[in-house]
């Protein structure tokens, strides 16, 4: 019997990207939760609209992460098996739900996309800040916790739903994923990795605040990273940006 899945896509401010990408979203999921994360450009008024789907409202908005974490919830009450999730920017290709469901074999608690793992015709050339400070903080995270990943922020992922309650999410932004790694390497899960396209859509899309400058965005990361490791009693011996030599390049 294949497992009951729940598609979950955390949404802010997506007016122009949500109702094109939950019809293509619908075309290989059946269940769709959209997290609506305080928008205020008019998404709530167009998911209203859309007959099918569940929506989950946060007021006001609270960040990324907290919308994962609402994600999650969602997924263990209603007694789901798998849990996919995929962003709302059009920057994840739908039909690839279905496969990665499929990769969540016996055993496996985690298929997460990485967009670095092989090739794709017609891939984009990501910003080169968010490659290098993906390459960096994807070397740390496998250096430290002897993991084997090579995109570390990748949204678009398959969970097993009997495994999320080995997470306790409390960083409600963009370095959610970073809080996730360790905790999923504390509980010993087993993850995999799963080829998706490299696709950017828009290079300038912000992070909001003072996370648009590249340094302060790295510097976050590296204390989240910090503080997660040294709350499972791991020593966090950050290494200098210049010591890290980027994933994937040697």
């Amino acid at each position: 019997m294949p497992p009951r899945f729940l598609t979950a896509l955390p949404v802010y401010n997506e007016v122009s990207h949500v109702g094109p990408v939950l019809q293509h979203v619908r075309q290989f999921a059946q269940d769709i939760l959209v997290v609506n994360d305080g928008s205020t450009d008019g998404t709530a008024a167009a998911l209203a609209e859309i007959p099918g789907i569940f929506v989950e409202t946060h007021k006001p908005n609270q960040g990324y992460g907290a919308a994962l974490r609402t994600a999650f919830k969602f997924a263990e009450q209603e007694g789901y098996d798998a849990l996919v999730t995929i962003d709302c920017d059009g920057q994840h290709e739908p039909r690839l739900i279905p496969e990665l469901v499929a990769a969540l074999q016996p055993g496996i608690d985690i298929v997460s996309g990485s967009r670095y793992l092989e090739t794709f015709a017609g891939d984009s050339l990501p910003p080169a800040d968010r490659r290098r400070i993906n390459f960096l903080i994807t070397q740390w995270l496998n250096d430290r916790l002897g993991l084997h990943i090579t995109d570390s922020f990748c949204g678009f992922k398959a969970y097993r739903v009997s495994s999320l309650k080995h997470f306790d999410v409390t960083v409600p932004g963009y370095a959610m994923p970073l809080q996730l790694w360790v905790q999923a390497a504390a509980a010993g899960l087993n993850v995999v990795e799963f080829p998706v396209p490299l696709i950017y859509l828009e290079e300038e899309r912000s992070f909001g605040g003072s996370l648009d400058d590249a340094k302060i965005r790295l510097a976050h990361y590296r204390d989240v990273l910090c503080h997660e490791l040294n709350r499972f009693g791991w020593d966090c011996d950050a290494p200098e940006e210049t010591a890290l030599t980027p994933c994937g390049t040697t």
